[in-house]
């Protein structure tokens, strides 16, 4: 039998929840988007009330005995450090810590929420907090304060004479009976299980300071009975949170305000930042390393060559990370990169089909230019050809972290600004062939996927373009800002063969009708006039409507065939499929200009 690596320490929930305010337990969850519905808090108690098992704690032994200086959160604690990090368990503490004390938790936009759960003291139920619990004299809205008046223990009587009071006056009002004696013993008892919970005990294990990240995270899926992985990003933000809460800080604030429209903020209309974002940028700014795994390594204070960790170790890293991270939140770097993103044609989130295309081309961005130096026009040039080339070719998909850690080890003897450029070049030549266009990007656009990146990259060549919308005088570009919309779509995703059409003709499989190169946009208006007419109807009604010549250059804006209207369906496609690759070509050669 080996040595075990953790002890069972059983705690009560009052016991666990006194040690993150107090800061001996470190829970990071309070300070990041909680995840839990009230629903799930509701049956979380429930589950409690009723003595039903609830799940482990898992908690982590501080690796070394740090200075203790600095605190989580915002009031001063006892201790200013963790000793432990809770690894399993942050959702389940902190649902705990709202709804019991009253804390209040982050939504996923970052804005702070209260967590209301309330109690019917005479059925021992549990309901997620409404106007109609509130107004409700035989419910406890809050379940907060009926602990709040326990603590002021001279205040418990009193409260619970107060709702008794407040019963028995709802019941006369409606002409019903008031409380019996056996019924208010009844809300005493329950009541004081209700108070009990926080003496329920809960399956706490504590891993000793000796584990590894792995070990910490091969015991967690070992013992957490729906499989989840502990991942490299739990235990980055986790670390980040316990021992530099300013970074961590710094880190959400830069999140939250992605996704509110204020000037001066990291708003945009790309992407909601998440933290691992910004870690991915400033580790491999700061570090030249992609694999998360290494970065929780060295914000835990490892040595990488020795194995040692050390609070040394662990301060130069920080130091590291929060000079990478400074430039990676710097407000009018962030809103230059986003400026080539929209000139490259992807003007809004939804045409961007991975994250990590937009995360790792605005960290090759930073090197290029804090780095390298490379002067701004030349630097705007090779990233808007970098960025279109590696969200049409997949570039940053499948094995992501084992690419860019690649480029690192190419970028090592890269030793400036030309070098660089011409590097980049290079690699964008290699992807972006002749035999790409001609070839592979025809065969990509034989699909029926809604996300391809290579129907983003067709929408993304017409901003770039600048071509309206078809049958349309407005640019396609304008239809993707952020407002113009409303509640109902201003532009529609339209079948040029009719679903309803094809489906007359024998195309039945919808990965037949619902091919990328069957798709346009049109304007709500025109998607309406079009219906589900056969195309050679609704061809001769816009012939008509723009002339002939108007009506050849829409088509040929937008990669529809001459005489498409009478093609055979597949015939039509394969011909689309080679109009819509040139143009992407020519967006191409519209930003290598």
């Amino acid at each position: 039998m080996g040595k075990e690596m953790y002890t069972n320490i059983p705690s009560k929930v009052d016991d666990l929840l006194k040690d993150v305010k107090n800061g001996k337990t470190g829970l990071p969850d309070l300070q990041r988007p909680f995840q839990w519905k009230d629903a799930k808090i509701r049956d979380l108690l429930d589950s409690m009330m009723k003595g039903y098992p609830i799940g482990y704690i898992m908690l982590w032994k501080s690796p070394v005995a740090y200075e203790k200086t600095h605190q989580i959160g915002t009031d001063e604690k006892m201790y200013k450090e963790p000793d432990r990090l809770v690894i399993d368990g942050q959702q389940r503490l902190t649902a705990l810590l709202a709804a019991i004390e009253g804390i209040k938790v982050k939504d996923k936009n970052y804005k702070e929420r209260r967590v209301r759960i309330s109690f019917n003291p005479q059925t021992r139920e549990f309901a997620v907090w409404s106007q109609g619990y509130q107004k409700n004299p035989e419910w406890i809205s809050e379940i907060s304060s009926v602990f709040k008046a326990h603590e002021e223990k001279q205040n418990l009587p009193s409260f619970r004479r107060e709702y008794i009071k407040g019963v028995n006056e709802g019941r006369k009002k409606k002409g019903e009976p008031i409380l019996t004696e056996d019924e208010e013993i009844a809300i005493e008892n329950n009541l004081s299980d209700l108070l009990n919970l926080k003496y329920y005990l809960l399956p706490t294990l504590e891993i000793n300071e000796e584990a590894t990240e792995e070990d910490a995270s091969d015991i967690f899926v070992r013992v957490n009975s729906g499989g989840q992985k502990l991942t490299e990003k739990n235990f980055i933000e986790t670390l980040l949170a316990v021992y530099d809460p300013k970074i961590h800080k710094k880190i959400n604030v830069f999140c939250a305000q992605s996704r509110v429209p204020e000037k001066g903020t990291s708003y945009n209309q790309i992407l909601e930042i998440d933290p691992v974002h910004l870690i991915r940028v400033s580790v491999g700014l700061g570090f030249k390393r992609a694999r998360l795994r290494y970065a929780y390594m060295l914000l835990r204070g490892k040595d990488l060559d020795t194995g040692a960790v050390s609070e040394k170790t662990r301060n130069e890293n920080l130091t590291k990370f929060r000079n990478a991270l400074d430039i990676t939140t710097n407000i009018n770097d962030w809103h230059m990169f986003l400026n080539l993103m929209m000139e490259t044609g992807y003007i809004n989130g939804s045409l961007v089909a991975s994250s990590n295309a937009v995360v790792y081309s605005y960290m090759l961005y930073l090197i290029g230019k804090y780095e390298y130096k490379v002067p701004s026009e030349v630097l705007r040039k090779i990233m808007k050809k970098w960025i279109f080339m590696s969200t049409i070719t997949y570039f940053y998909t499948g094995s992501t972290e084992s690419e860019v850690e690649r480029q690192f080890a190419d970028l090592r003897v890269i030793k400036d600004a030309d070098a660089f450029v011409k590097y980049l070049d290079e690699v964008i030549g290699s992807r972006l062939s002749d035999d790409y266009f001609n070839l592979t990007l025809p065969a990509e656009l034989n699909s029926s996927s809604a996300n391809s990146p290579v129907w983003f990259a067709y929408i993304a060549a017409l901003n770039v373009l600048n071509t309206p919308m078809l049958f349309s005088t407005a640019p396609l570009s304008k239809y993707f800002n952020i407002g113009v919309s409303g509640e109902k779509n201003a532009i529609d995703k339209h079948h040029i063969f009719p679903k309803a059409y094809l489906e007359k003709i024998g195309y039945s499989d919808n990965r037949d009708r619902n091919q990328i190169a069957n798709f346009t946009y049109l304007d709500y208006g025109t998607n309406i006039d079009i219906g589900e007419d056969a195309p050679n109807d609704y061809a001769v009604r816009y012939k008509e409507k723009l002339g002939e010549e108007k009506y050849r250059l829409a088509c040929e804006q937008n990669a529809l065939p001459l005489g498409f209207e009478r093609m055979e369906y597949k015939d039509f496609l394969d011909k689309r499929r080679i109009l819509m690759s040139n143009i992407i070509r020519k967006a191409y050669n519209e930003l290598n200009k």
